[in-house]
């Protein structure tokens, strides 16, 4: 496709924007109006990849997409969830959860909300999403905060939106069979669009973060669909608690030093070494106000990511390295868990549409299916 082209798609997706709150899809399969509604946007993380569930730091910033959740209550026994975007509809109660994969995040935040003591009345449930599925953008995140949110409105409990992240991250570990750290839950349930949200994911202590000075975040797919659970998510954790093992910390982001993490055997090392220097970077790119600094810190994460964690793929560093050589791009890497999925690249600003329309034809020569994802016209 050429640059034209792609400029042509970008500007229809411009002209026809998706619309509404769920209410007309919650009425279209329920035929009536939902009594509450709530939404949560999906993430994409700027750095500190894989650095959550080792207790580390991380510095994701909201995308525009949004996930709708609508509900009311049904007077019967079962509760009725319909999924808009895949046009599948399921019945459970809370004693006989769901078969449907997709129904277990929705079923997980209704059992915690209940074993926080809320009384859950039976409910028809409308999810609704427009956050991109298998990219790495947080879309079960997206799903869970919005589907508490919702709960806290319909029922008046008493979350505050660290709670919804935490409850959310539960949802995902124990009824999604993610051991998921809590980045996504917290970005989706607190940052914003403007700003990034740097998190220590050990205390939760957090501020938000203004980007460098006249830059702008672009978002590709690269076109390479990943399944979270099977795709050596679960083994990378595996690796890191084998590591901090081996060094005898309780987790890796107790490593002070890294001539001791140079003394594992190979894979730890590897794996290891990649969350201390990540966190290193993280910790740099918060404090800097550099764009270019900051974009050899991103160029920095996916070398990283590729070398030492072993999570990128051809397609990916691809994709990046296009990214890395446009002259309007001030760095780029693979963002979330990787084996395919998205890359994310800090553009100078007013110039983020311009670089998709001239790395996705070229990425797209190469026989990949590569499109933008953000900035969004959502």
């Amino acid at each position: 496709m050429s640059h034209a082209a792609v400029e042509a798609e970008i500007q229809a997706k411009a002209e026809h924007p998706r619309a509404g709150d769920g209410t007309l899809e919650f009425e279209n399969a329920f035929g009536r109006l939902p009594t509450a509604q709530a939404h949560a946007p999906g993430r994409v993380n700027l750095l500190g990849e894989h650095t959550d569930y080792n207790d580390g730091f991380v510095l994701p910033v909201a995308i525009p997409q949004q996930t709708r959740v609508a509900m009311a209550a049904n007077g019967s026994s079962h509760w009725r969830l319909h999924a808009a975007e895949l046009d599948r509809a399921v019945e459970f109660t809370l004693e006989d959860p769901p078969a449907e994969h997709f129904a277990s995040y929705v079923y997980g935040c209704l059992r915690l909300a209940r074993d926080e003591g809320a009384e859950i009345p039976p409910l028809d449930i409308l999810v609704s999403s427009e956050v991109p599925m298998g990219v790495g953008l947080s879309s079960s995140a997206a799903l869970e905060v919005a589907v508490l949110r919702a709960l806290r409105n319909l029922l008046g409990l008493d979350l505050d939106d660290v709670r919804i992240a935490q409850l959310a991250q539960q949802a995902e570990i124990q009824y999604a069979g993610v051991r998921c750290g809590i980045m996504d839950q917290m970005a989706s349930s607190l940052a914003g669009t403007d700003r990034a949200l740097m998190l220590d994911t050990r205390s939760l202590e957090r501020r938000t973060v203004a980007l460098p000075p006249g830059t702008q975040v672009l978002v590709l797919d690269s076109g390479v669909a990943r399944t979270l659970a099977s795709s050596g998510y679960n083994q990378r954790r595996s690796e890191c608690e084998e590591a901090a093992r081996l060094l005898g910390v309780a987790s890796l982001r107790d490593v002070a030093d890294l001539q001791r993490i140079e003394s594992l055997p190979d894979v730890p090392r590897r794996r290891a070494r990649h969350v201390f220097t990540e966190n290193q970077r993280v910790l740099e790119a918060a404090a800097c106000s550099d764009p270019a600094r900051f974009g050899e810190l991103m160029n920095a994460s996916h070398a990283s990511l590729r070398d030492d964690y072993e999570v990128s793929t051809p397609e990916l560093d691809e994709l990046v390295r296009l990214l890395q050589h446009h002259p309007d791009v001030h760095g780029a890497r693979l963002t979330g868990a990787g084996f395919g999925g998205a890359c994310v690249a800090l553009c100078r600003e007013g110039t983020a549409v311009g670089v998709a329309a001239d790395v996705l034809p070229r990425y797209r020569a190469s026989g990949h299916e590569g499109r933008l994802l953000v900035p969004a016209h959502a």
